[in-house]
């Protein structure tokens, strides 16, 4: 006789309590933690005060373990500091992996991040979601997942510096990072270079630049390479007619940004060729910050009485960046 279900199972049903007991206990201990960037084991009791000792000091390990809070030695007493990101965040992504298991198939199918890209999109995945859909499968004893946090953490916010670290390098950080894995790791950011390189060919079709919002807009998509790629300061000029129709952009120097290596005779020399009645300044920052430095206004300053002197003005001096770009017009 077949067994008669008076509520159906469904593949969506919510966890068992258990579990939601589990997580609540899990959220107990590390949500208070995460109101510190780092705490002294000492301070833990302190800060977690409903829970045993030892609960708290196996789930401490086990996050540790996990790369999620990483130890520091500080006056022969151990620090605690979150990993790169945000502690909530990540306290989030460990908690689930422990209700749901670390392997990727025993996480609910509409969570898995092949899914989520299919469904959202590969902008709405997080950096570790990213990696782990590279790495693919995990090893023994560290899963995809796991060892795609693990890159995530160390590498938060330098995510070029992957395309540099060796396999040794990578494996010393995860064992998930196999020989294929780490193949490829490569070829998609190679294949996020060339896409960049491909951008940054593309013509800018814009009719004239005659405000600092126009000017900010074209230099964000002629030069969204320098803000992702160099590792170096670039200045380029890009000289315009007199409509204030871009004609074409010259890279001047490479380097350090100082007045004494950015010489007006070299960078009018490609407007005066070019016949521009006005050039646009451009400069990176690599380190992500647009903030412009006293040297950059100084060297703007020299520029536009440069400039005026041979009747081509300097209409802009913008900075780009990896958090956006900046006109020091309107920072002056």
């Amino acid at each position: 006789m077949l067994k008669r279900y008076d509520n159906p199972p469904t593949s969506n049903r919510e966890p068992p309590p258990m579990s939601e007991q589990r997580r609540k206990r899990y959220q107990g201990v590390l949500y208070p933690l995460t109101q510190r960037s780092r705490f002294r084991r000492s301070e833990m009791s302190d800060l977690v005060d409903e829970e045993t000792a030892s609960f708290v000091t196996r789930t401490i390990n086990e996050v540790v373990r996990a790369g999620v809070l990483e130890t520091v030695r500080e006056d022969d007493e151990i620090l605690y500091e979150w990993a790169a990101g945000d502690p909530v965040g990540l306290v989030n992504q460990w908690i689930d992996r422990r209700i749901h298991g670390d392997q990727v198939k025993e996480t609910p199918e509409q969570e898995r991040p092949r899914e989520r890209l299919m469904r959202l999109g590969a902008a709405s995945l997080s950096d570790a979601d990213l990696l782990a859909i590279l790495i693919r499968v995990g090893v023994v004893g560290e899963s995809a997942v796991t060892g795609a946090q693990k890159l995530a953490n160390r590498f938060h916010d330098e995510l070029d510096r992957l395309r540099d670290a060796g396999l040794p390098e990578l494996r010393e950080i995860t064992p998930a990072v196999t020989k294929a894995s780490y193949c490829q790791i490569l070829a998609a950011l190679e294949l996020g270079k060339r896409a960049t390189e491909a951008l940054r060919e593309r013509p800018v079709v814009i009719h004239k630049i005659t405000s600092t919002v126009e000017a900010t807009q074209y230099c964000a998509e002629k030069f969204a390479y320098l803000a992702g790629d160099a590792v170096q300061e670039e200045f380029h000029i890009v000289t315009l007619d007199t409509k204030h129709k871009p004609i074409r952009s010259h890279r001047i120097t490479i380097g350090t940004l100082d007045a004494s290596l950015v010489h007006p005779r070299e960078v009018f020399r490609p407007a005066i060729r070019d016949a521009a009645s006005a050039v646009l300044l451009v400069h990176n920052h690599p380190s992500g910050d647009p903030t412009p430095s006293r040297e950059d206004h100084s060297v703007t300053e020299r520029l536009t009485e440069a400039g005026k002197l041979i009747g081509i003005s300097v209409l802009d001096h913008i900075v780009v960046a990896r958090q956006r770009c900046v006109s020091i017009r309107e920072c002056s």
